[in-house]
């Protein structure tokens, strides 16, 4: 096994900048006191530059905070299946590394390398980013001047999407391995290209994580557990995880890790190709079991979809699984950058018109950011007599019916007689679209549960309003990010639909038109992914995926609050 080029030096460098970060234990604390306080130490000096500063407001974006789950009620047996675990996800940061850029641990090696003031900076946001390039700002880079591919490591980085596009239609027998979620594609002589499968591209880091789920799997005496380690152990090796995701549907106990290759956002040339992550994560049985009823309406919800019957989709499961957990370590893709507060997996649209998705909400998570981001976030957004509306729960309910909503709409599609689903019609253009689609969606559906008393209605304002400022809170992610560019054609559908006013910087919301927008923009989205058109999803994203002066404002009025945590849990349980 290699040595881990991510995790020690990852938390040398934390420490190293703590100053400069908002602190779980110090709550008065907040990113510009810190940043301010850290440049001022600096100049008395004579130290302080203008690229330091920048460096270090870019490190105060992200609040780190301890995570503490309480695990108090594991096994012995359970956690050392944990620590194991554990180690798989950090084989799995070895590999996200790379797939950000195959650069990167030689990159990182010449800042290390570095002789002055700025090493240890660089060193963190490095480490926090994957890379050196700021995922809050459009990728670009922060060290060097190599901007970031839209490939990312899964091609070369010249590509272009014509290059690729042409081969496959000049040797139509690599289309398989091309557009595999499980390959990458690299030269092959002069002029050439070749796909290497996963399984052989990564098999340094692959192998041993094989290896340690395979010891896991022995120690568990949880059959599902056992099965799923197993069976995932041998896709590593043979990138046929088919059997592996229909495993993982079926856990059951305390402990929900996922583990291997799922999203597509980091393939900026064709959301195609999977990154990997780990989420190992403890169940609460109680918080699960009173999220379970929702699962129960989901074909409701489908029924109720504002469009056309042939628009809807009854193909895939209704018995999806929802899990409230709370994350004990990460991995990989789940790692740098924006944090996830809940996901929904497996993405194969096999598994998904089987078993239906499992929905996982990460309470530890989402919890940090509410109290530390969202909540004062509305004192800066909403006229003063709304900012108060704020409520936990709906940051909550925002989260799971997100979810739940990415099962519901458009997946296999026929689109010219063919067979084939949103995902590979839209191409990178997916991502953006299905987060702001499940965003809205997952509004629609809130407002359906209340209607059929399965939530209060006299909730109704304070759900919209917490709704509303998610949008800002999602948009300060940048442009570049899926969720971010789904926040912002929300934005704008409501603005031109006469949703809110601006009022000295603060926005004032009219409850009655944003709801029937957000029945009308779940129509038009739906129609977009079910029609599978990509010209007619770019030009959708061109009208709506953009911010105004006031929205600009609003986020630039937010530089006081961290845009968001970057937790920090424990190795070994």
């Amino acid at each position: 096994m290699k040595p881990n080029i991510v995790r020690p030096l990852l938390a040398v460098s934390i420490l190293a900048l703590a100053a400069a970060c908002a602190r779980e234990e110090a709550p008065e604390s907040n990113a510009a006191e810190d940043t301010a306080a850290e440049i001022e130490a600096e100049e008395t000096l004579g130290a302080v530059s203008a690229d330091r500063a920048k460096l270090v407001e870019m490190r105060a974006q992200f609040a780190v905070v301890e995570m503490n789950p309480d695990t108090s009620f594991l096994t012995d047996e359970e956690r050392a299946v944990i620590n194991k675990l554990n180690q798989v996800g950090d084989l799995m940061s070895e590999i996200y590394l790379r797939q950000r850029s195959e650069m990167n641990p030689e990159w990182r090696e010449q800042i290390a390398a570095l002789d002055g003031p700025d090493r240890d900076i660089l060193l963190n946001l490095f480490d926090l980013h994957f890379g050196p390039w700021d995922t809050l700002d459009e990728n670009k880079p922060f060290f060097g001047d190599t901007p970031m591919p839209d490939g990312a490591g899964f091609y070369p980085a010249d590509i272009t999407r014509e290059e690729f596009e042409n081969w496959v239609a000049e040797h139509p027998e690599d289309e398989a391995a091309f557009k595999s979620w499980y390959t990458v594609i690299r030269r092959d002589g002069e002029g050439g290209l070749k796909a290497i499968p996963y399984s052989e591209h990564y098999r340094e880091w692959l192998e041993p994580a094989a290896q340690l789920m395979r010891e896991a799997a022995e120690i568990t005496t949880n059959e599902s557990l056992k099965n799923f380690l197993t069976l995932r152990a041998d896709a590593f090796l043979s990138d046929d995880y088919y059997a592996s995701e229909m495993a993982w549907m079926d856990l059951d106990g305390p402990i929900e890790a996922a583990i291997g290759p799922y999203e597509v956002y980091t393939d900026g040339l064709f959301g195609t190709k999977t990154a990997f992550e780990a989420f190992i994560t403890v169940k609460n049985p109680e918080e699960s079991a009173a999220l379970a009823k929702y699962k129960d309406f989901l074909r409701d919800m489908e029924a109720n979809l504002p469009v056309d019957e042939g628009y809807k989709n009854f193909q895939r499961g209704f018995e999806s699984p929802i899990v409230a957990a709370y994350q004990v370590h990460g991995g990989g893709d789940n790692v740098p950058g924006v944090q996830t507060i809940a996901f929904n997996l497996p993405n194969d649209e096999r598994v998904r018109e089987a078993k239906g998705a499992k929905k996982v909400i990460l309470n530890n998570v989402l919890g940090a950011k509410f109290e530390r981001i969202l909540n004062p976030m509305a004192q800066d957004v909403l006229a003063a007599d709304q900012a108060s509306m704020l409520m936990k729960k709906y940051m909550s309910n925002n989260t799971l019916f997100h979810e739940l909503s990415h099962s519901l709409g458009p997946g296999t599609i026929t689109v010219d007689g063919e067979e084939t689903t949103v995902n590979a019609q839209l191409q990178e253009l997916y991502s953006p679209i299905e987060e702001g689609k499940a965003d809205v969606m997952g509004a629609h559906n809130i407002l359906y549960m209340m209607e059929r008393g399965e939530l209060p209605v006299a909730e109704k304002e304070n759900f919209l309003a917490t709704y509303f400022v998610g949008l800002f809170r999602a948009m300060r992610f940048g442009l570049t990010a899926a969720h971010a560019r789904g926040a912002a054609f929300q934005y704008t559908y409501f603005k031109n639909a006469g949703a809110f006013s601006v009022e000295d910087g603060k926005y004032r919301l009219d409850f009655a038109v944003l709801e029937q927008a957000i029945s009308d923009l779940t129509r038009d989205v739906v129609i977009v992914q079910g029609d599978g058109d990509y010209d007619a999803a770019k030009a959708f994203l061109d009208e709506y995926s953009k911010l105004d002066a006031d929205a600009e404002a609003a986020i630039a009025a937010l530089t006081h609050l961290p845009v968001d945590i970057q937790p920090v849990y424990e190795d070994a349980l």
